[in-house]
C-alpha cells in the first residue's frame, strides 16, 4: 500500500467517511473510491461492497479488482426517549450500531432507562447540527410531538443518512408531511421518510415495534429497497 493511500485512509477514518480501496490484481494499480459520490466504472461495485460491509473481487472491463471496504461504524439516532426507544437501542447495539438518544427531557432520557446508551439532552436539530448524520446513519423520530420530531426530520433531510423514519399512524404521518411541505420541503425530499415506521409485521408491543423498525432499517441498508409507504 502506498504511503499516500494510507494517509488518505486514515483521514477518511478520522472524518467518519466510507472509502473503498480498489487494487487491480494483475498490475497492482490501486485507487480509492468514495462509494457514495464517485461515478467511476468501479463505483457501483464499490457502493454495493460498502452496503454489504464485504470486501471481495469485482470483474469489470476484462480486469479483476479487489475491493477492500473501510466503513465508519453504523450510527442510529433515536429522537425521543420513549418506551419503544428502550428495546430499539438495545437491539441496535447488538446489530452493530452506535446509538445515541436525543431528548431534552431529562426525566425521560436517563441512564436508569437507557443503561450504557449515549444520551444527548438537547433539541434534536441542535444535536444533529453539532454531530450530523452521514451515509451510515439512520434517524428515527419516535416522540409523536411535532416540536421534537419535525426539527429532527428537517435535520435528517438535510443530511445524506441512508434511512429516515417517523412513528405514528397514517393520519399522523399525513399531517407531518403537510407541515414539512409548508416549511418548504419538496415532495421528493419528504418521500425519503418512512412512515408509518417499520416493516408491516403486525407489531403491537414496544419490543415488537422495535423489531419492525430495525428490520426496515436493515432492509434499506443491505438491499437499498424499502420504498417509504405514502400517506393517504
Amino acid at each position: 500500500m502506498k504511503r499516500e493511500t494510507l494517509d488518505a485512509l486514515n483521514a477518511a477514518r478520522r472524518e467518519g467517511r466510507a472509502v473503498v480501496r480498489a487494487v487491480e490484481l494483475e498490475t497492482g494499480e490501486e485507487t480509492l473510491i468514495d462509494p457514495y459520490t464517485d461515478d467511476s466504472g468501479l463505483a457501483a461495485f464499490a457502493r454495493q461492497a460498502a452496503r454489504d460491509d464485504r470486501s471481495g473481487p469485482a470483474e469489470i472491463g476484462g480486469h479483476t479488482w479487489f475491493l477492500t471496504v473501510y466503513n465508519p461504524p453504523l450510527d442510529l439516532v433515536i429522537v425521543g426517549a420513549v418506551h419503544i426507544a428502550q428495546p430499539l437501542s438495545r437491539m441496535a447495539i447488538l446489530a452493530g450500531y452506535g446509538v445515541r438518544v436525543l431528548d431534552p427531557r431529562t426525566a425521560f432520557a436517563t441512564q436508569e432507562r437507557f443503561p450504557g446508551i449515549t444520551l444527548v439532552h438537547a433539541w434534536a436539530d441542535e444535536a444533529l447540527r453539532d454531530a450530523p448524520p452521514g451515509p451510515r446513519s439512520a434517524v428515527v423520530a419516535l416522540t409523536h410531538d411535532p416540536k421534537l420530531d419535525d426539527p429532527a426530520l428537517g435535520a435528517a433531510l438535510r443530511s445524506n443518512c441512508f434511512y429516515i423514519g417517523a412513528l405514528g399512524s397514517k393520519k399522523t404521518h399525513a399531517g407531518r408531511l403537510a407541515r414539512l411541505k409548508q416549511s418548504g420541503w419538496s415532495d421528493e425530499a419528504i418521500a425519503r421518510i418512512h412512515g408509518p415506521i417499520g416493516l408491516d409485521i403486525g407489531a403491537k408491543s414496544p419490543a415488537e415495534i422495535a423489531v419492525a423498525i430495525l428490520a426496515e432499517i436493515t432492509q434499506v441498508l443491505r438491499t437499498g429497497r424499502g420504498t417509504p409507504r405514502a400517506a393517504p
